[in-house]
């Protein structure tokens, strides 16, 4: 039986028991528990349910809080068992337990890579659902290829990471791809991870739509705002909005829709233009357009504000060359970088896959510090 080093194992561990100390102080576990038991007991309330925007408010809230709270209890728990194997392996080897200790001590050190994460997010909308927007630039089929290929990076984020995702309005490229996507992401802090995708990407492979197999650069914009609550209050006067509906396209067959269910929203003072035709209820498709309209004027208001431009991260920028804020090399060798943090991962297929975690977690680092 091979023997491990043990004293190795105990100076990790105790270097994550002042990582999981430091946490608890930036996460406020303890005022987070505090606040979840007057929450939960608000709940109890004869009276609780007669006003749905509070009580709602409050059920968020405690998912938040629980949320947190359970998570990190759970890595404690985690980090006492690793700490009850180390002490068992000190009066016998065993292969088993060695072999439960490496597993565990993995698992540890990827949820804390994650709790340490999520304490990043600590700004006003991080909590909030998040409206992803795609739009190809100049290079027709190709950049919409694309485009597409981005939209399924974020889908199978998603589906890794937890996250609902609902679309609002996709757009077929004449060819292949997509001449545009909009769709919300929905869970646990969707705006916070994904703000810093928001910019353009930038891909460098062979072009499989060139006869002659030549190396092309394409561009995809990424724009994403948080999804505005109730709470907040915009004047949008009905005067000032253009509502038309439309044939909702698709690829054809049984699924086409046969009704003018498709709604666009321009807000004339702004001119910002929302479209949603994924529902087949017309009055589906104008809540959804109406959520993203409102959170697109909202985040134009506060980048009027000098002293909250910061709340919403990033700058519209052309989409092509000399503006992206990550590129994507599948030719003449393979590498993802992040142009922000210099981050990089030379396993490109990988992030297609959606394992975009890393570029998300040094991105909150970098606006941290």
């Amino acid at each position: 039986m091979k023997l491990i080093d043990l004293t190795e194992y105990k100076n990790k561990l105790n270097e994550y028991n002042k990582e999981l100390n430091e946490l608890k102080d930036t996460l406020k576990i303890n005022e987070k528990e505090n606040e979840l038991n007057k929450l939960e007991k608000k709940t109890l309330e004869e009276n609780f349910w007669n006003n749905e925007k509070e009580s709602s408010n409050i059920l968020t809230k405690i998912k938040q809080n629980k949320g947190i709270v359970e998570e990190y209890n759970k890595i404690v728990n985690k980090y006492n068992e690793c700490d009850t194997i180390i002490n068992m392996l000190k009066e016998e080897m065993d292969a088993d337990l060695i072999k439960e200790l490496s597993e565990e001590f993995e698992k540890l050190a990827m949820d804390l890579d994650n709790i340490k994460t999520k304490a990043l997010l600590s700004k006003q909308y991080d909590s909030s659902n998040a409206i992803v927007t795609i739009h190809p630039g100049a290079g027709g089929t190709e950049s919409q290829d694309w485009a597409s290929m981005l939209y399924r990076m974020y889908i199978r984020w998603a589906e890794r990471t937890k996250h609902d995702i609902e679309v609002y309005d996709i757009q077929d490229g004449d060819e292949a791809g997509i001449k545009s996507v909009t769709f919300s992401v929905k869970g646990e802090y969707p705006y916070g991870y994904l703000k810093g995708e928001k910019g353009v990407h930038r891909l460098v492979r062979i072009s499989p739509f060139d006869s002659n197999s030549r190396r092309h650069t394409s561009f995809a914009a990424v724009d994403v705002v948080p999804e505005i609550d109730d709470n907040i209050t915009l004047d949008i006067k009905d005067e000032d909005l253009e509502i038309g509906t439309f044939r909702a396209s698709g690829a054809g067959g049984q699924h086409i829709n046969k009704t003018d269910s498709a709604v666009r929203i321009k807000h004339v003072p702004t001119g910002i233009v929302v479209t949603c035709q994924t529902e087949r209820s017309q009055f589906q498709n104008k809540d959804n357009a109406m959520k993203m309209l409102k959170a697109k004027i909202y985040q134009l208001e506060l980048q009027k504000n000098k002293d909250k431009i910061n709340e919403i991260k990033g700058e519209n920028t052309e989409n092509g060359w000399g503006n992206q804020i990550r590129s994507y090399v599948f030719c003449p060798y393979t590498l993802v970088k992040d142009h922000r943090t210099d981050y990089e991962i030379g396993n490109v297929q990988k992030v297609m896959d959606g394992y975009i975690d890393e570029f998300i977690a040094e991105y909150l680092r970098s606006i941290k510090e």
